[in-house]
């Protein structure tokens, strides 16, 4: 596995190896691709990516644990890519990107594709931080704190934050 980068907005480097292991266009693509029921390298290779960055994008996502091989039920001794419990843990940020792109991109506001509930056939909510039974909130509404794994440079960065965004001190 790839070392892990630190980041200074990131003391513990967890954000920033969040962004190693996902954060370029392709490794999301192919997420989203796979959140799509893709499987096989052909059905990944229709995202236009050249095969040899499509390979190594693949082999890099096995090796974080975010995509596995397993024999496919359609073709004997054949592998494809299947999420891990970690690869499905993206598709709320996959729907996230979607939603912020289609009020963004969407050409004149129509969203190519609305997610819907399969059981109920109602819409899927748009994405948001939210309070415990609360409205949604900006950054600037989030303070941040210390949780169980911080360290005292990690506590320093967060009252850093917390009085630059919130004008606490």
């Amino acid at each position: 596995m790839a070392p892990t980068r630190k980041n200074s907005d990131d003391t513990d480097g967890l954000t920033a190896r969040a962004f190693e292991e996902v954060g370029e266009k392709w490794s999301l693509l192919i997420v989203r691709e796979a959140t799509h029921g893709a499987t096989r390298f052909d059905d990944f290779s229709r995202l236009g990516i050249a095969s040899n960055i499509l390979a190594a994008r693949l082999a890099r996502l096995v090796d974080y644990g975010i995509l596995e091989r397993r024999p496919t039920v359609d073709r004997a001794n054949t592998k494809g890519y299947h999420l891990t419990a970690k690869g499905e843990a993206l598709y709320p940020v996959i729907v996230a990107l979607t939603q912020w792109s289609d009020d963004w991109h969407a050409p004149d506001g129509k969203a190519p594709i609305i997610l819907v509930d399969a059981a109920t056939g109602a819409p899927v909510e748009p994405i948001a931080v939210r309070a415990a039974n609360g409205p949604a909130l900006s950054y600037a509404g989030v303070r941040f704190a210390p949780g169980p794994g911080a360290h005292p440079a990690t506590v320093a960065l967060i009252a850093e934050r917390n009085r630059k965004v919130l004008g606490q001190t």
